[in-house]
């Protein structure tokens, strides 16, 4: 699973760069989550513009991700393809995550999200 990890200002933003989050690859995209978001800010973005298919075992791996990070830390959503924005949208997860339209706007603290 390759992520990209940067640092900026108060948050980190991990960059998925693979086109699918499915049950191939679930759960090792949960095991890089995790060694991604040990010990960074509090704020961590993930920006999935590269990502064309989530399935259920992706959504699932990206909540896993988000309970990993506990209290006082938060995971937020960025650049979601049409086909992704629909799997977060029709299983009510839109409303869990913070979703910006992309990480620069999330990154610019622009109020984009939903």
């Amino acid at each position: 699973m390759n992520l990209e990890i940067e640092d900026r200002d108060e948050a980190r933003l991990i960059t998925v760069a693979e086109n699918r989050i499915d049950a191939s690859v679930a759960i090792r995209f949960k095991d890089c989550m995790a060694g991604a978001m040990k010990d960074g800010p509090e704020r961590v973005v993930l920006d999935l513009s590269h990502v064309d298919f989530l399935d259920s075992s992706g959504l699932g791996a990206v909540v896993a991700s988000m309970k990993l990070l506990g209290n006082g830390r938060r995971l937020e959503l960025a650049g979601l393809r049409p086909t992704v924005e629909k799997v977060f949208r029709l299983t009510r997860m839109d409303s869990v995550f913070r979703i910006h339209a992309d990480a620069a706007s999330a990154l610019g603290g622009a109020e984009d999200a939903s």
